[in-house]
């Protein structure tokens, strides 16, 4: 093993695992500025479009909600002057000059003007796939017409009651149902409103105000405590809490000084900052998150593709059973026309399979705002199905399972406290920038030891650094210079060697002039949250396995800390590709990577799941992102996709299920035993469907993945 300290280290880090800092490489994708004036300054995103509602194109909740309540309005009196209502509840209509005309003039209102949606989308339907706008338009006509028609001398009874109530109730579904959607798909929309259009701008020393939009790479702006980040860039000066929340789910702030990242959208704390920016306009992080957001919600699950074939037959059988209904009813002969388009009609309102169309969108736009919510990113929501069924989860060592930085793991000492031996090796190291180095100086740091002043400093090529601390010569470097420097190694300490050359760890010696005083044990530091990951997967019944290009000895020690029975070590980066591809025959199988040599792997795994931290083409290579280079998410990323899989089939359960009873009811099977549907029940039972599917989507929300 190599321990010489300019060329430390059996795993050397990654690039890219400094943290957030390397954040500018993610997500490299254009998504309109929230700032621009193309896109207007908080302007969110149509997102029920996206969510397998074409048939809302052009809608809002706003449009549906003004049209019910003033069709509403105008349903009153066409109910009051109703025979069938002045008969149940017993009284009689006040009768003047045109009285007969206010129910077919209101009803003419409501259908044009309520209606005028399904008719539109009805259109549209018919020159591409037919839906339920199809039924919706076809059921009101229906009723319109044949009420019109009895009104200018065609004998039989009017609809317009039914006609009325059912517009209602269709367009309250309607109303319901977008707003269902867009509430859950608003929570990123919604960050573009957080950013300021206005950031202070750094110019010969003055502190000017300027549209974000009009800021460029390399401008200096200032944040004052409190105040949003506006654009993304990099801290030049200052040090405070940022609370990013909105990005990595934790609420609690970190620490930022120089040179770390500060990313639009967050929260400054206590300190004033100064950022140099690095990205703008479509560049930035927020832009490119609530694009890909976007652009998971638009795409479409084998669960939607199934659901819309669903759709469409239900459509088709629909309309077959309501013609079906009609001939029927209208060749007995028994109860006349009127009775047999109203079952007919019956049929086709309750039939509409808003329930269908509702079921999968709403679970998904709540899977993927619950999902951002916690720190993951769905790039494809297909990935929810896939996921449900992981049996092995592949994790890459360094940066996923470990931080990719090392740390000090063990300290042996001899004839010195070892508060003392960490506090004089950082005191010199402290002059030195060799990454190991740092190690101890940050080690030191932790324990809040108080460093000394080294003077005489010199560093040694090839072996380490040496100088004074209060008064005594010490040495601080690689095992191999206690014998080109003849001094003892007490066997206490030449053991410990022995045993962090096992687990194939890197070690530094402190020494005097007499003897080695001190051995530190440096090592990849295993991320705080890797054990609980693992611990979860397994009790989930989901094979661990660890993929790693280090030596055994390194892989093993890591595998065992974390209690990973199965582990591949010396693995080359052209080989993960094949060996995911090996796992995969055997079981259902993830992967969790994120340097530019797991893009194969995390290609060719069932699911792929890229550190947030990563490079870009590992992020564009994935299913999933977990921004904040948790190993732990991928645990709630599984929890999650189990739970929306399971709540996807329970609303196609649902949603088609009811069918069966509903249609044989609406068509009259019953009227011999007392039980008749009306057009306007049969909208209330299909508009409870459609609630059932929305609570039940809802509910997704209150799972806990922490659990």
């Amino acid at each position: 093993m190599n321990r010489d300290r300019h060329q430390h280290g059996q795993t050397k880090p990654k690039p890219g695992h400094a943290g957030h800092h390397e954040h500018k490489q993610q997500l490299e994708r254009n998504l309109p500025d929230p700032h621009s004036n193309h896109s207007g300054h908080g302007k969110q995103p149509n997102h029920a479009q996206h969510a397998g509602h074409d048939k809302h194109a052009g809608h809002s909740p706003e449009i549906f909600k003004r049209r019910f309540f003033i069709c509403l309005v105008l349903t009153l009196p066409v109910l009051y002057f109703a025979p069938s209502f002045q008969q149940w509840f017993n009284y009689q209509a006040i009768q003047f000059p045109g009285s007969n005309w206010v129910t077919p003039i209101l009803s003419t209102v409501i259908y044009f003007y309520g209606g005028l949606v399904f008719l539109k989308g009805a259109y549209h339907e018919l020159h591409s796939k037919i839906g339920m706008m199809t039924l919706v338009a076809l059921a009101i006509t229906v009723a319109f017409v044949y009420s019109v028609a009895g009104t200018l001398g065609l004998e039989g009874d009017s609809f317009y009651w039914e006609l009325a109530t059912l517009v209602d109730i269709m367009l309250l579904g309607h109303w319901i149902e977008m707003a269902s959607v867009q509430g859950a798909s608003n929570a990123l929309g919604e960050l573009a409103k957080l950013v300021p259009s206005v950031a202070h701008k750094q110019v010969n020393g003055q502190i000017e105000d300027v549209q974000v939009s009009a800021l460029v790479e390399g401008d200096l702006i200032l944040i004052r405590p409190g105040e949003q980040v506006p654009i993304d860039g990099e801290i030049v000066e200052g040090t405070s809490n940022v609370n990013e929340s909105f990005l990595t789910g934790e609420s609690r702030p970190v620490v930022k000084k120089a040179p770390d990242e500060a990313i639009a959208g967050a929260v400054n704390g206590e300190g004033a900052l100064t950022i140099k920016v690095t990205r703008t306009g479509d560049n930035t992080t927020l832009s490119q998150i609530m694009r890909m957001v976007e652009e998971a919600q638009a795409s479409k699950s084998k669960f939607q593709s199934l659901a819309d074939r669903l759709a469409y037959w239900l459509t088709l059988i629909a309309i077959g059973v309501a013609t079906l209904t009609f001939i029927i009813w209208q060749s007995v002969g028994t109860e006349g026309l009127t009775f047999a388009i109203n079952r007919a009609v019956t049929v086709l309102v309750i039939t509409c399979p808003h329930a269908l169309g509702l079921a999968i969108p709403l679970v998904l736009v709540n899977a993927t705002a619950m999902s951002a919510k916690n720190g993951i990113l769905v790039r494809n929501r297909e990935a929810f199905e896939r996921a449900k069924s992981i049996k092995t989860i592949a994790f890459d060592k360094t940066g996923t399972l470990t931080t990719g930085h090392f740390g000090v793991q063990r300290v042996y000492t001899d004839s010195i406290d070892e508060l003392k031996a960490l506090g004089i090796a950082a005191s010199l190291e402290s002059l030195s920038e060799h990454p190991l180095g740092q190690s101890i100086v940050e080690e030191a740091d932790h324990r809040k030891i108080e460093l000394s002043k080294a003077s005489d400093f010199k560093a040694v090529p090839g072996q380490g650094v040496e100088g004074v601390v209060d008064g005594q010569r010490y040495r601080v470097g690689r095992p191999e210079w206690v014998k080109e420097l003849k001094l003892q190694f007490p066997p206490g300490l030449e053991k410990g060697l022995q045993e962090r050359e096992s687990r194939g760890e890197s070690a530094i010696v402190l020494m005097d002039d007499k003897q080695v005083l001190a051995l530190f044990g440096l090592a990849d530091q295993v991320r705080p949250s890797a054990r609980e990951a693992v611990a979860k997967l397994q009790k989930m019944d989901v094979q661990v396995v660890m993929i790693t290009g280090d030596a055994e000895a390194v892989a093993k020690a890591v595998a065992g800390d974390l209690q990973i029975d199965r582990y591949y070590a010396r693995v080359l980066p052209k080989d993960k590709a094949a060996l995911i591809k090996r796992l995969k025959a055997e079981k259902p199988t993830a992967f969790v990577g994120d340097g530019i040599n797991d893009a194969p792997a995390l290609t060719e795994a069932d699911l792929g799941l890229a550190i947030g931290a990563g490079t870009n083409v590992a992020i564009e290579s994935a299913d999933l992102i977990l921004v904040k280079s948790d190993p732990l998410d991928a645990t709630y990323a599984l929890k999650l996709a189990k739970a929306t899989y399971t709540k996807m089939a329970q609303n196609l359960f649902w949603a088609t299920g009811y069918n069966v009873i509903a249609i044989p009811l609406a068509a009259g099977v019953g009227y011999s035993f007392g039980i008749l549907l009306t057009p306007a029940i049969g909208a209330i039972l299909m508009s409870v469907s459609t609630v059932v599917v929305s609570l039940n989507a809802m509910l997704l929300r209150r799972i806990r993945l922490s659990d």
